[in-house]
């Protein structure tokens, strides 16, 4: 009699388990997306020059699969079912590197490490200080970016970013939508400096 309400017992709690396991949430992943309008026409150069972007580098907080939201008391919140579909440095480096290939068409634009493409004229090195959302609120970009001239080992330009969006929409889809947004306009302040150059 012991051994069957034993089993009884076992077997309510696998099914307990199975229930359980059941109603937990589906993970969702995202990506960041490039520039989906057409670019303008840049200056034609007799060259094509090759400009290499990275290394790039990310806050440590940043460095996870979940997304990551700032909440007002300086805590953070970690979605553990809505994910970065990639490394998020990665991600950021990819969608860097196709803005800057459709803003700079008379450029070869190369992603870090490009030493299969040999050398490159110029090396835009970014160091990410703030990518994020804050809850209900806002999207922040802050960078600090160089320009390196790769042959003669020195500094072209350089400069501070800070670019700031309201978010509308508070949802997950929403904020990475607003976070491609921000890494649009970094392109084009990026594209610029890029074209100052001779």
């Amino acid at each position: 009699m012991a051994n069957q309400f034993s089993k009884r017992l076992i077997l309510l709690s696998a099914c307990t388990l199975l229930s359980a396991c059941g109603s937990t949430p589906p993970t969702h992943f995202y990506v960041l997306e490039a520039l989906s309008e057409a670019p303008l026409s840049s200056t034609p150069t007799a060259k094509k020059r090759q400009i290499g972007i990275g290394p790039i580098s990310i806050p440590t907080l940043l460095e996870r699969k979940q997304i990551v939201t700032r909440l007002p008391d300086n805590s953070v919140t970690i979605a553990e079912f809505h994910q970065w579909a990639s490394p998020l440095k990665d991600n950021v480096a990819q969608v860097l590197t196709h803005n800057l290939a459709s803003l700079q068409t008379n450029d070869l634009i190369r992603t870090y490490p490009w030493s299969a493409y040999g050398v490159v004229d110029y090396r835009v090195v970014i160091d990410l200080i703030r990518f994020d959302t804050r809850s209900e609120q806002t999207v922040n970009l802050e960078a600090n970016w160089s320009i390196m001239d790769e042959k003669n080992r020195t500094l072209l330009d350089n400069g501070h970013t800070k670019i700031e969006h309201q978010l509308d929409d508070s949802s997950y889809p929403s904020t990475v939508k607003a976070l491609s947004k921000t890494l649009s306009e970094f392109s084009q302040e990026l594209s610029t400096a890029l074209g100052k150059l001779k």
